[in-house]
Formats: C-alpha cells, sequence, structure tokens
C-alpha cells in the first residue's frame, strides 16, 4: 500500500478529524442555555476551532520547528477542549454518553497529532 501525497493541510487526516471535531462541538453547543452563548459555549467553540486552525498554520510553515509549535497549540487546545467538555459534563449541560464521545474525539485527535509531530 503506498502513502497517500499530501498536497495541502485539507489532506492531512488530523485536520480533516479536527473538523469532525469542530462539527461535533457545535451541534453539542447549539443545545446549551443561551445564558452559556458569551460563555462556555463560545469558549468551547473558539477551542475546538484553534485545533484545525493550528494544523493548517503549522502546514504552511517554512521550518519544521515551526510545524511542530503549531501542533503544540492544537494540542494545547486539545487540552483545553477536554477540560470545557468535563465542566460542561459537570454544569449537567451534557450526558455521560456526550461526554464520553467527546472525550474519545479529542482523545484520537491528540495521538494524531503527536504522531504528526513526531515524524517532522
Amino acid at each position: 500500500m503506498t502513502e497517500e501525497k499530501i498536497r495541502t493541510f485539507k489532506d492531512l487526516r488530523v485536520w480533516q478529524k479536527g473538523i469532525e471535531l469542530v462539527k461535533e462541538i457545535y451541534k453539542v453547543t447549539a443545545a446549551y442555555p443561551k445564558t452559556e452563548d458569551y460563555g462556555l459555549s463560545s469558549q468551547m467553540r473558539r477551542a475546538s476551532v484553534s485545533i484545525p486552525a493550528n494544523i493548517a498554520e503549522g502546514f504552511r510553515r517554512r521550518s519544521s520547528k515551526e510545524h511542530k509549535q503549531f501542533l503544540s497549540i492544537a494540542l494545547g487546545s486539545c487540552a483545553e477542549l477536554e477540560t470545557l467538555v468535563i465542566i460542561s459534563y459537570e454544569l449537567k449541560y451534557i450526558d455521560v454518553s456526550q461526554q464520553n464521545c467527546l472525550t474519545e474525539l479529542i482523545g484520537h485527535t491528540c495521538g494524531m497529532l503527536v504522531n504528526l509531530g513526531k515524524k517532522l
């Protein structure tokens, strides 16, 4: 089996997984109370968007050192998002099934980021 040629950041599976994560976060936070529009919902959306955005920005950088730095920022956003998911569960905005699903998706994305960083 031959490896597919990566031409743009959109070809990266981790970027694609990040977009999937963003869509899930937007779907889940749409059901949050209106009082969270500028609070937890907004913070979760920004953290999730930061993941594929930093993957894309890092891909365009000239050096692998800069690329790794942006992957590191994306990893930080993963940790932030996972914390916000826990808070959402504790506040009863999501149920355990949603928490587990989001945590699994975040964990998978984090693992892919780590693996990509090792390849640079």
